[in-house]
C-alpha cells in the first residue's frame, strides 16, 4: 500500500468533529433532524449517512426547517434539531430560534460558518452570529477546535433545557469539522426540578382562602398529561377558574367545568372583566405577558392592585414586569403536583363565581349571529363542525392572522401538545409545524390553519410533506387581504387601502401539483362533504375556503 493510499484510509478511519457532533446529537436521544444541506457543513451530513437513527427530514427553505425543528421541541419536550449553512441559511433559519425564544422551546440551530483561517475578513457569507444571535438565543457559541464538541453539545442540550427552555445557536466552521476529535462522547446530566417548599404552600394556600374572587391562569410550555391532571385535581378542589394564556389552550381540557377562556386575541370580554375584578391571582408557568394581559393594563405595572403570586421555572422571570406578593421559582410539574395536595377549607365563597365564570365561557362559544349581507364560508360552522369530527388526540397549527381567532374562540383544546401557534405572532409557522407533528406521530391526526398570506410564506414544504408521508390536512382561509393589518388600517386610515390586498395563485392546483387531494368550498354547508372527502382519501389534503374579508373576526364586520 502505497503512502497516500495509508493517509486516505486513515483519514477515512479518522474521528472528526462532525462525526463526534453526530454521536453527541445519538448520545442525547436525537432521532430527526430538520435542515437544509449547505457545503459549510458537509461533514456533518456525512456522519449523519451513517446515522439510520437519525431521520433526516431535508426542508425546502430554512425557515421552514426552524419552524419545524421548534414544533418538534413543543412536541416532545426535547430540544428540536434544525441545521443549516451560513449566511443566508442562517438569516432564513433566525425565526426559528424568534419563535423558540417568545415560546420558551428548546432548540439547537447548528450552522455552518467559514474556516477559521479567514473569520473578520468578510468572506463569502460570513456572519458574525454572536452578534446576530445574541439577543434571540439563550446561548451562542461557536466551536473553534474539535477537541471541544462533545463539552459544548452537552453544554447546548443542557441550556437548551434547564430553567426556562428556549434556543441555542452554535456555530460551525468548516475547517473545524474536519480536524480529529478524540475526546469521548459527553452526555448532559438532567437537572433536579424544585418543587414549592412547604412553608410556601402553607402560605399560598392561607391567601386563596382569604380571597374573595381569585383567578388561576395557567401557561408557558412543556405541558403533559400529568401536569395537567394535577392542574384539574387542584382546580377542582378549589373550584378555582383557571384561564390559559395566549395559545396555551392545550394546558387544560377545554371541557373541564373549571376551564373558563384564553387571554389572547380575542379574548372574552366577559374574562376580561373578571381578571380586572379578581382580587388574588395566581399565575403558573405563564410569564404574563402583554398578549395575556392586553399590553399590560389588565394588570398595573409593577404592583398589580390584586395580590399576585407568581410560580415560574426561572428566577428571572418572578418581578421582571410584575411584583409578586409570593413569587415561587420552580418546576411547573412539580408545582402543580403540591398545590394538587393543598387541602380547601370547607366553604369556598367563589364557587358559584367559577360556575357563573364557565357559563360565560360556554355562551361566548356559541356561533354569534351573522350579517344578512354576509357571503361564503362561515368559519364558525367550520371550526365547530372540524371539532365535533375529529378526536380528542387532533393537533391544531395555526400562523398568525385574524383568521386564528376562530380558532381560539370555537376549538376545544382537550389534551396537551395539541396546540402547536406561535406566541410570537410569526406568519407561516402552521404549515412547517404540521408537517413536525404528522412526522412526530403518524396516527394523530392533524389539521392546519393558515390564512391565505400565512400559507403563502411557506407553501413549498407541501413538498416536504408529500417527501417524507407527512399526511395532514391544511385549511387555507381565503380572504384576499392580509386581514390583519387591514383590520388595524380601517380603524386608523379607513378606506385607504394601501399594502394589504393580496392575489394569491390557484390553490387547489398547487397542492394537486404536490399530489395531494385538494378541493375549493365556497358555501358553508358543503365543507362538511369536503371534509369527509378529504379524510376518505387518507394523505395529504387541502380545503380551500372562500371567505367573505369583511367578516374580520367572528363578531365584527370591516365596516365596524
Amino acid at each position: 500500500m502505497s503512502a497516500s493510499t495509508e493517509s486516505s484510509a486513515s483519514q477515512a478511519r479518522q474521528r472528526t468533529g462532525g462525526k463526534a457532533l453526530v454521536e453527541s446529537l445519538q448520545a442525547h436521544g436525537v432521532d430527526r433532524v430538520f435542515c437544509v444541506p449547505g457545503e459549510s457543513y458537509l461533514e456533518v451530513l456525512d456522519a449523519l449517512h451513517d446515522a439510520p437513527d437519525i431521520h433526516l427530514v431535508v426542508a425546502k427553505h430554512e425557515g421552514g426547517a426552524a419552524n419545524m425543528a421548534e414544533a418538534d421541541g413543543k412536541l416532545t419536550g426535547r430540544p428540536g434539531i434544525c441545521m443549516v449553512t451560513r449566511g443566508p441559511g442562517a438569516t432564513h433559519a433566525s425565526i426559528g430560534v424568534h419563535i423558540a425564544q417568545q415560546d420558551s422551546t428548546p432548540m439547537i440551530l447548528f450552522v455552518g460558518q467559514i474556516s477559521r483561517e479567514h473569520v473578520g475578513r468578510e468572506a463569502f457569507q460570513e456572519v458574525d452570529y454572536q452578534a446576530m444571535f445574541g439577543g434571540l438565543a439563550k446561548w451562542v457559541v461557536e466551536i473553534t477546535d474539535a477537541q471541544r464538541v462533545p463539552e459544548i453539545l452537552a453544554r447546548a442540550f443542557h441550556v437548551a433545557t434547564s430553567g426556562r427552555p428556549g434556543p441555542v445557536v452554535v456555530s460551525l466552521p468548516e475547517d473545524m469539522l474536519v480536524e480529529a476529535c478524540t475526546i469521548p462522547v459527553c452526555v448532559a446530566a438532567p437537572t433536579q426540578q424544585a418543587g414549592i417548599a412547604p412553608a410556601v404552600l402553607e402560605r399560598i394556600g392561607q391567601a386563596l382562602s382569604a380571597a374573595r374572587q381569585p383567578l388561576l391562569i395557567v401557561g408557558g410550555g412543556s405541558w403533559s398529561q400529568a401536569h395537567s391532571r394535577d392542574l384539574q385535581a387542584f382546580a377542582s378542589h378549589w373550584k378555582l377558574p383557571v384561564a390559559v394564556s395566549f395559545r396555551r389552550q392545550d394546558a387544560l381540557d377545554n371541557r373541564h367545568p373549571n376551564y373558563v377562556g384564553h387571554l389572547s386575541l380575542g379574548m372574552n370580554p366577559k374574562l376580561r372583566q373578571r381578571l380586572l375584578d379578581s382580587d388574588l391571582i395566581l399565575a403558573i408557568g405563564t410569564r404574563l405577558g402583554d398578549i395575556a394581559t392586553d399590553g399590560y393594563t389588565l394588570l398595573e405595572v409593577p404592583a398589580p392592585k390584586q395580590q399576585l403570586i407568581h410560580v415560574h421555572v426561572d428566577a428571572a422571570e418572578l418581578g421582571r414586569v410584575y411584583q409578586p406578593v409570593i413569587g415561587v421559582q420552580a418546576d411547573i410539574g412539580q408545582a402543580l403536583a403540591g398545590l394538587a395536595t393543598l387541602a380547601a377549607p370547607p366553604q369556598i365563597g367563589w364557587a358559584e363565581s367559577t360556575r357563573s365564570a364557565r357559563a360565560d365561557h360556554e355562551a361566548f362559544s356559541r356561533a354569534p349571529a351573522l350579517a344578512a349581507d354576509f357571503e361564503g364560508v362561515d368559519m364558525t360552522a367550520v371550526v365547530q363542525h372540524l371539532t365535533a369530527q375529529m378526536p380528542d388526540d387532533l393537533v391544531v397549527t395555526n400562523g398568525a392572522g385574524n383568521y386564528s381567532v376562530w380558532a381560539h374562540r370555537f376549538h376545544e383544546y382537550r389534551q396537551p401538545h395539541t396546540q402547536l401557534a406561535p406566541t410570537c405572532g410569526a406568519m407561516g409557522y402552521g404549515l412547517p409545524a404540521a408537517v413536525a407533528a404528522a412526522l412526530r406521530d403518524p396516527a394523530r391526526p392533524v389539521v392546519c390553519f393558515a390564512g391565505d398570506g400565512c400559507f403563502l410564506m411557506y407553501p413549498q414544504e407541501l413538498a416536504t410533506a408529500a417527501e417524507y408521508g407527512a399526511n395532514f390536512l391544511v385549511l387555507v382561509v381565503n380572504n384576499g387581504m392580509y386581514g390583519t393589518i387591514r383590520m388595524h388600517q380601517e380603524k386608523h386610515h379607513p378606506g385607504r387601502i394601501s399594502g394589504t390586498r393580496l392575489k394569491g395563485p390557484d390553490y387547489v392546483a398547487l397542492a394537486k401539483a404536490f399530489g395531494a387531494f385538494a378541493e375549493q368550498v365556497g358555501r358553508t354547508e358543503d365543507f362538511p362533504a369536503a371534509l369527509a372527502r378529504a379524510q376518505a382519501h387518507g394523505g395529504l389534503a387541502l380545503i380551500e375556503l372562500l371567505t367573505d374579508p369583511r367578516q374580520i373576526t367572528p363578531g365584527a364586520r370591516l365596516a365596524a
